[in-house]
């Protein structure tokens, strides 16, 4: 089997890919654009090895909220207890019912991006984490990664997402993109990540938004930054802003010479700026 030199990881946000504000409601030119964009990219540097993930968006946000898929299973009381603290005794039922759901609207996006992919000559194929991820306390530890090796080999583009997942502390769970990423780092030898949505990058005075960090230092992090990057204005259940900094800057810790960009794909031309190498919108380093 051929070696993998460098991976590549990419996430497609929900917010750049669905409407936030109306449930269930793709960005289907966006999809189509942003699908153009990286098979130009991959057509041009063969030895490119890309890992695709993405959001729920609106489709998996709206669902988990109502729910409360991320959280887990609701706290078990005794029977006849005095106070079920507003969970129902058939809790259980109704975790696993919205569970159920979350996971069928995140593979209806899925579907939508896997489609827009395979229409712009890519050959994508999913890998939902629900199908194969078992996870503690939202930390991935077990997965058959070896499909995904195959793929990338056979060059393939595999697709990652957020989604479900049987977790063994919380009973079940839902994997943000970033949380599936920080596994596979530990299995591939991954140089970048790259993040796009829908802001320009790290805003060092949100909401204001009038001064852009090109780049931030992990050396600096703590003592500039962590007070003032604020969290996402939708509804998101697996974070915002600050979450996906911290995240990253973990992974960077971990993942010796990976660094990790943060950055608005809505420009044409962006994400294969990007993908190039370019310095786009915020770039997270050691």
């Amino acid at each position: 089997m051929p070696m993998i030199n460098e991976v590549v990881f990419l996430k497609l946000g929900g917010s750049l890919i669905t409407d936030k504000d109306a449930a269930y409601t793709p960005r289907l030119d966006t999809l189509k654009n942003l699908a153009l964009e990286i098979k130009t990219v991959l057509d041009s540097a063969p030895a490119l090895s890309l890992i695709l993930g993405h959001g729920s968006g609106s489709f998996g946000h709206v669902a988990a909220k109502k729910y409360g898929t991320r959280e887990g299973l609701p706290l078990r009381l005794p029977p006849n207890s005095p106070n079920l603290g507003g969970v129902s005794q058939n809790g259980d039922w109704e975790y696993w019912q919205g569970f159920a759901e979350v996971r069928y609207q995140a593979a209806e996006l899925n579907r939508f991006v896997v489609q827009a992919l395979l229409e712009a000559g890519i050959p994508a194929l999913p890998f939902p984490p629900s199908a194969s991820m078992i996870s503690d306390n939202r930390k991935v530890i077990h997965h058959n990664v070896e499909t995904i090796r195959r793929a990338l080999s056979a060059g393939l583009l595999p697709v990652v997402q957020g989604d479900v997942a049987f977790d063994e502390s919380l009973g079940g769970t839902i994997l943000s993109t970033e949380d599936v990423f920080a596994f596979l780092a530990e299995q591939f030898p991954v140089s970048r990540i790259l993040l796009a949505g829908i802001e320009a990058g790290v805003w060092e005075d949100f909401p204001a938004r009038n001064r852009l960090l090109k780049e931030i230092q992990l050396s600096r992090y703590d003592e500039a930054l962590k007070g003032g990057i604020k969290g996402s204005v939708s509804a998101d259940v697996t974070g915002g802003m600050k979450a996906k900094v911290e995240e990253m800057f973990a992974l960077i810790q971990k993942n010796a010479g990976l660094t990790a960009q943060i950055f608005s794909a809505e420009e044409p031309g962006a994400l294969a700026r990007a993908l190039r190498g370019e310095n786009v919108g915020t770039l997270l380093t050691p």
